[in-house]
């Protein structure tokens, strides 16, 4: 396996406060050392090194609840009316595109089309096409009613989410999903504003059984689950039948925040808070206004959220960024300005900010298989970002493609260093 050597670089590790000055050596795909400041690796048997200019280096980002396969479409309805040739090209783009923001994982929470994801990830692992460490999804699964089922009595309209009622149903179509070959499958315990008031973001229209079925048939044949769960009790219900991936969980209670505390390493909550930020405040374009978001319970749903997202911080559960990007007006691309989110509405720090994209989203991507994922740490995967500036001091610098100046996936380059881009003025390269 080929040893490359990273020196003169400012390491943020993924757990800590702040960066340091360090080096870090790649034995083929893994992280071998990592050189304490003022220390120097053996050289030895080195056939690469890269000298990094004093540019950050860190672990690759993490998206815990991405959709991957959207189109930056106005509404689901949109995305689903994409022929799938169309949507295959729209995916292998937004693949790529994420790697090239410096994503080196992925975990999807809901394919636009049954077989898309699986698709997709396949190709990538055999390397026919770039992209990051994807976990493959089903389509959320629903109720007649609920989330992703936009079905007419007086005309056939085909959903984004499959349909199903009652346990048999469940059963029989999360069988044929796994055998399809997904990671993960995504089910909505929960409305969400996004439905126009049809079923609102605190009610849970699946009933105990189907919850139980869902969960019972994918954990007994060793695959994951995500659930749409903005209700309290959507919430307890991913607690009681361990479902790992908890997207939004904006109604928690009090009771129901500490009972998951408890259970804390077994679950990671994404809030998604871009998808009700964006939409109340920066959709008008798109005919959403302020006044329209607020009548729908989109404003409702980002102030609980908050709250909500503040007390989970602070009761130590693990609170990830990203998640719902893919609409028009949170197009896939501008998915860290999440890490802004964090600081700015659930008062945290900014190095807690990027810990939870990349340590915590290393955890969540992983599970309990024993992998190493997102940090700078012997025996972790070598997935490398090197940056151009100190995003612990300017969490924006993520967002700028021309500031990621290197991204590795798996010890091989997606991107490689050819130099700082900032001039000595200060400013980026053009």
């Amino acid at each position: 396996m080929s040893r490359l050597l990273f020196t003169n670089v400012q390491i943020f590790e993924g757990t800590e406060s702040q960066c340091r000055p360090g080096e870090v050596l790649l034995n083929g795909n893994r992280i071998s050392a990592v050189a304490a400041p003022g220390e120097s690796l053996p050289r030895e048997g080195v056939e690469e090194i890269i000298d990094g200019q004093g540019a950050t280096l860190m672990p690759g980002l993490v998206n815990p609840h991405c959709h991957f396969t959207y189109s930056n479409a106005v509404s689901l309805a949109d995305i689903n009316a994409l022929p799938v040739e169309e949507n295959l090209l729209i995916t292998l783009r937004n693949a790529r595109t994420y790697l090239d923001y410096g994503f080196t994982a992925v975990i999807g929470v809901a394919s636009a089309k049954p077989r898309l994801e699986v698709v997709v990830r396949n190709a990538v692992n055999k390397g026919e096409f770039p992209g990051p460490r994807i976990l493959a999804s089903t389509p959320e699964y629903t109720v007649s009613g609920g989330v992703g089922d936009d079905s007419r009595l007086d005309l056939f309209v085909p959903s984004i989410g499959i349909v199903c009622d009652g346990v048999e149903e469940f059963r029989k179509s999360v069988r044929q999903l796994i055998r399809e070959g997904v990671d993960i499958v995504k089910f909505n315990n929960s409305g969400d504003s996004f439905t126009f008031g049809r079923m609102p973001g605190d009610i849970n229209p699946m009933t105990e059984d189907e919850v139980r079925t869902i969960c019972e048939t994918t954990l007994n044949v060793g695959k994951r689950l995500a659930a749409h769960a903005h209700t309290d009790s959507g919430v307890r219900q991913c607690v009681q039948y361990g479902v790992e991936l908890i997207n939004h969980a904006t109604f928690a209670s009090d009771a129901t925040i500490e009972a998951l505390a408890k259970v804390a390493d077994r679950h990671w909550v994404t809030p998604a808070i871009a998808a009700r930020y964006n939409t109340t405040y920066e959709a008008q374009a798109w005919g959403i206004t302020t006044e329209i978001a607020e009548s729908i319970g989109n404003k409702r749903e980002l102030e609980a959220g908050c709250v909500t997202m503040q007390k989970m911080h602070r009761a130590g559960i693990r609170v990830l960024p990203f998640g719902d990007y893919g609409f028009a007006w949170i197009p896939i691309g501008t998915d860290c300005r999440d890490l802004e989110h964090m600081v700015n509405l659930f008062d945290m720090k900014p190095w807690e900010a990027l810990r939870a994209a990349t340590a915590y989203g290393g955890e969540a991507w992983v599970g309990n298989s024993g992998e190493k994922l997102g940090r700078i740490a012997p025996g972790y995967l070598a997935d490398i970002l090197l940056i151009d500036g100190d995003p612990l001091a300017d969490l924006s610098l993520l967002q700028d493609q021309r500031r990621i100046v290197a991204v590795m996936k798996d010890g091989q380059f997606h991107r490689r260093f050819s130099g700082r881009a900032e001039r000595a003025t200060g400013k980026v390269a053009a």
